[in-house]
């Protein structure tokens, strides 16, 4: 067999070696699924509500497979260069050129180390995530309790090219919540670990300073006031809220986005600059956010090709 078979009929085995195990099990597992779905149907026929942090969580499982697909070609790959080495040399009866193998060992080293520092990158990135899905959870479990005061709730709201993390829609009126984790300083101590001062444009710790989340909110209420607006007739203005989940906030100065805790949110409603709507209003604009919100596909339904959609439901 000639040099150029060999290396050839070594790479596909190698390959062949490496991926057959993990190819076979993802053919058993989709089939199985396959069948599964079409045997048993989901009791629910329509989409659902986003719950907090919906995006949050789909951008977290789509990184956290990523790492675990990295760690899965991290414990197959290095071991290629070697199984090629092997199979060459017993193929063609000779050993590989100390050149061959310095080459192959340089290319594995850089691989591990580029790969390595990509999965730190990702794991910082999951922590980051992580944090941000705990603070909407957090602020989202305490808007519960405006259900009771006759508020309606809706979370991760999708307006395009950005999210607003909780809409509440009551008479009182309209508000936008901007919830925003922020980790303490471990190495501080007293009651100045837990505080931010809010001036009425910035955010300030003993740490950073940061206006970014007050313009953020702004932004937000604006996009929304003008997009309910339009969308029910009715004119529609909306109170930015930024929420800080496990923070003390000092009120330093008033300004046009309120700062509250996640404690504080069951005193949103008595905001006294919020603009009140009649109860018509609040249906009007209740029903235009279900309809935005509600595109959550059951995890639980039988595959079907893109657009096509349940004829039991017409949805």
């Amino acid at each position: 067999m000639t040099g150029l078979g060999t290396t050839v009929l070594a790479t596909g085995a190698t390959l062949l070696l490496a991926l057959a195990p993990a190819a076979v099990a993802h053919w058993f597992i989709t089939r199985r699924k396959r069948k599964a779905r079409l045997a048993r149907q989901s009791p629910l026929g329509g989409d659902l509500l986003r719950p907090p942090g919906h995006s949050l969580r789909m951008q977290l499982e789509d990184v956290q497979f990523d790492l675990a697909s990295d760690l899965a070609v991290l414990l197959v790959l290095p071991a290629c260069p070697m199984a090629y080495l092997y199979l060459t040399a017993r193929m063609a009866g000779r050993f590989n050129s100390p050149w061959v193998e310095a080459v192959i060992a340089v290319g594995a080293a850089g691989f591990l180390v580029h790969h390595v520092r990509s999965m730190l990158a990702k794991a910082e990135r999951v922590d980051r995530l992580k944090l941000g899905l705990d603070a909407e959870l957090a602020v989202g479990q305490e808007l519960v309790g405006l259900l009771r005061q006759g508020a309606a709730v809706f979370h991760d709201v999708d307006a395009g090219e950005f999210n607003i993390d909780h809409v509440v829609v009551a008479p009182q009126g309209v508000f936008a919540v901007e919830t925003k984790g922020y980790t303490k300083p471990a190495a501080m101590r007293g009651p100045a670990k837990a505080r931010i001062a809010y001036d009425g444009t910035r955010l300030v710790t003993p740490t950073w300073t940061s206006s970014e989340p007050i313009a953020q909110a702004e932004r937000q209420a604006l996009w929304l006031g003008k997009w309910l607006s339009s969308a029910t007739g009715d004119r529609v203005s909306v109170t930015p809220v930024v929420a800080l989940p496990g923070w003390f906030v000092d009120r330093k100065g008033r300004g046009a986005v309120h700062v509250l805790n996640h404690r504080e949110l069951e005193r949103l409603l008595d905001i006294r600059t919020a603009c009140p709507l009649t109860a018509p209003a609040v249906q009007r604009a209740v029903y235009q956010l279900d309809q935005r919100c509600r595109n959550v596909r059951p995890l639980y339904r039988p595959d079907e090709p893109s657009g096509v959609r349940s004829a039991e439901t017409g949805r």
